[in-house]
């Protein structure tokens, strides 16, 4: 199978098996939001971006020889990004969300580091994850405390 249908099959399955069921996240719909997120009807437009740079970082780094130790990081990094919203809704807890998107970023740091060194265009197709990840978990944080 190529890596280009690999790597997508990998993330659409990641996608399916860690999403909430729709009365799980009906849940987190009916939270209350902090009043200056204003752009939340944008959010979806931005993660579909975001996993698209996912998609070609992973595929440039392959590409370059990157190998499977690497391969093993984008889906450590996808693991924890879609399974935001998953432990959010089953713990009902947004401490979970806060903490998961904090190990998320830390991890796309790491990640990108040892991408830089095997393809710097892969490196930089991280960067949209990296500034919009701290977003969304202040977003978190301050949700977790207006929903006592």
């Amino acid at each position: 199978m190529p890596a280009w249908l690999s790597i997508l099959l990998v993330m659409v399955i990641v996608g399916i098996a860690l999403n909430p069921s729709s009365a799980e996240f009906s849940w987190f719909l009916r939270l209350r939001r902090p009043a200056w997120l204003t752009f939340e009807r944008w959010i979806p437009l931005i993660w579909l971006a975001i996993y698209a740079c996912f998609y070609g970082s992973a595929l440039l780094t392959w590409r370059a020889g990157g190998g499977n130790g690497l391969m093993a990081g984008y889906l450590l990094l996808l693991v924890l990004v879609q399974s935001y919203t998953l432990v959010i809704c089953k713990t009902r807890k947004l401490s979970s969300g806060t903490a998961i998107g904090l190990l998320g970023w830390l991890w796309g740091l790491v990640l990108a580091g040892a991408v830089q060194g095997v393809n710097h265009q892969a490196a930089q197709l991280l960067i949209p994850y990296l500034l919009w990840s701290p977003v969304g978990t202040l977003v978190t944080w301050q949700m977790q405390r207006i929903n006592r």
